[in-house]
């Protein structure tokens, strides 16, 4: 019994371990080094707003102010009904790079964003698209300018990097150690010719790839997946590449209440259903790999403890020591790329409360129970 306990464990153990290898290190030795002041094409931001007037406010001053040679930003506003029209209709020529769209119609057949984001997109100037949310803050006035950077004629698609903001709590610990592991997830898989996903908050791709692709034609009925299942359909092995200088960083406002962020979750894992196979393979290894490191380690620790197994117990140090400290170490340094979003000495408290969470929403996922649907 014992011995089978180790050798599952140690099995476990090294797909996790390949994976931290193989893609984590990518990321992990990534050069952060951008090539500002090359080529700078025109680019439009596009941002998508539904009853968001508090939001814009602040949001669309860091926009309007962003050190850019040629840009504008297309507001697209969704039916507000909170005064946004009014505010922007009455402050929009106080802004030298600011767009408004009015968006009065809503069709059965495409959902409410995706519709907006391809009115944008019909609408743009320019030949590149950067998209963000009305909750969302650039980190600085050079964000179109880091983003930008990456682009060139092989790489048409850029990942960003959009970490939670830094609030009390435990709710709010765990949903930046949640977004920094899933962040380390794509932007490793990207840079190793595997995209599967980017964040909406963050992410930019040249208007060509949009109507190449037909847009979002394929999902349009889906609540979400315009970032995601949108770079599922278009991303190839070469066409893209990631941004993680500080300056391309977007900041988020995180939701304050446990039901808020178990209903975002929710809707964004509902639509990994539709990833391609490979895509699910990786991924549910990875999870999969993560929850039975956990659950054979406890099983072990239970059975070397009752048995008092000494060995049993001194080969388990051994494995966990071992994941941990390449763990520790190549968190450490992607974290400190990241802007230290997470707390280096929380990564232990992290990699169990990750145990949980792919425990949990491993189930609820199974379970294929449709997720409530709103807007954002």
């Amino acid at each position: 019994m014992a011995d089978y306990l180790l050798y599952a464990l140690g099995a476990f153990v090294s797909v996790q371990l390949f994976y931290y290898l193989f893609f984590f290190t990518r990321l992990a030795f990534y050069g952060k080094g951008a090539n500002y002041g090359n080529s700078m094409p025109g680019v439009t931001v596009l941002v998508c707003a539904w009853n968001e007037k508090d939001n814009l406010h602040e949001l669309i001053p860091l926009l309007d102010a962003q050190e850019y040679p040629e840009f504008e930003v297309i507001l697209l506003d969704d039916r507000s009904d909170d005064g946004s029209e009014e505010f922007i209709r009455e402050n929009i020529n106080h802004w030298r790079n600011i767009r408004y769209i009015r968006i009065n119609d809503q069709f059965d057949h495409v959902t409410p964003k995706k519709y907006a984001l391809t009115v944008g997109m019909k609408q743009a100037k320019y030949p590149i698209a950067l998209m963000t949310d009305a909750d969302c803050r650039p980190s600085s006035n050079h964000w179109i300018t880091a983003m930008t950077s990456r682009v060139s004629e092989e790489k048409d698609i850029v990942l960003g990097f959009s970490p939670y903001m830094r609030e009390g709590g435990l709710l709010n610990w765990f949903i930046r150690c949640e977004t920094f592991y899933t962040a380390v997830q794509y932007l490793s898989f990207a840079l190793a010719g595997l995209t599967y996903m980017g964040v909406g908050r963050n992410i930019l791709y040249k208007r060509s790839v949009f109507f190449a692709n037909k847009g979002f034609y394929t999902h349009r009925h889906i609540f979400g997946g315009d970032d995601d299942i949108f770079l599922n359909e278009v991303s190839t092995s070469s066409n893209t590449t990631i941004s993680i200088e500080e300056d391309s960083f977007v900041y988020s406002k995180p939701k304050t209440t446990w039901a808020d962020w178990y209903r975002q979750k929710r809707r964004h894992l509902s639509v990994s259903r539709y990833y391609k196979v490979r895509n699910k393979i990786f991924l549910a290894l990875l999870s999969g790999a993560h929850i039975a490191v956990w659950a054979l380690g406890i099983a072990v620790l239970v059975f070397g403890l009752l048995t008092k197994n000494i060995l049993l117990l001194q080969s388990l140090a051994v494995a966990f020591g071992v994941r941990w400290i390449i763990q520790w170490f190549l968190l450490m340094i992607i974290n400190i790329k990241l802007g230290k979003t997470v707390e280096w000495f929380s990564f232990l408290l992290m990699d169990f409360a990750l145990f949980i969470y792919y425990l949990v929403f491993g189930f609820i996922t199974m379970t294929k129970r449709k997720p409530r649907k709103s807007w954002n």
